[in-house]
């Protein structure tokens, strides 16, 4: 089975954007994604020459990943779980020392359909920042199916990588 993801229009103009402000103040950005799965590299990735201002990112769907490869503490998980913005900023600052960027973005979020609660409902997505030394997170809640989920988290990803960038 071959399946393949093919950002839309406005993630390619978002991606662009984010390289165009990165390359003017000479950094470099990584990813750290959970319930994105990997949409936002893609979308990065899909730029033309942005090799030179993104390295990559690692895909955390397993908090064992998170624990071991991003070095988010055991105990941020315990406590507050792995959709919560301790956990967001811990992948932002891990994943930004792994691959030795000035900035960040990480994302963990209850895509649906299932595993959502009272507490945590299908469709809350935290968003980590990481610009410099400025760590910052967002939360939001997004309306849909997994798949508009995904798409809208992304999306909101690449407008708060932009803002803090530009802040």
């Amino acid at each position: 089975m071959e399946t393949s993801f093919t950002p839309a229009p406005a993630l390619i103009s978002l991606s662009m954007e984010v390289g165009n402000l990165l390359i003017c103040r000479n950094m470099r950005c990584s990813v750290a994604e959970s319930c994105t799965g990997g949409m936002i590299g893609a979308a990065i990735s899909s730029v033309a020459g942005s090799s030179s201002w993104f390295t990559g990112g690692v895909i955390a769907y397993d908090n064992d990943v998170k624990i071991r490869v991003l070095k988010v503490p055991e105990q941020t998980i315990a406590q507050n779980g792995a959709v919560s913005a301790e956990t967001v900023e811990a992948m932002a600052a891990g994943v930004a020392e792994l691959l030795r960027t000035e900035c960040a973005v990480s994302i963990s979020g209850i895509a649906g359909p299932s595993g959502g609660s009272p507490e945590k409902p299908t469709g809350l997505v935290y968003i980590g920042i990481l610009v410099c030394d400025t760590l910052v997170h967002f939360r939001h809640l997004f309306p849909g199916n997994r798949a508009e989920v995904r798409a809208a988290a992304t999306e909101a990803a690449l407008k708060h990588l932009i803002h803090c960038i530009c802040s």
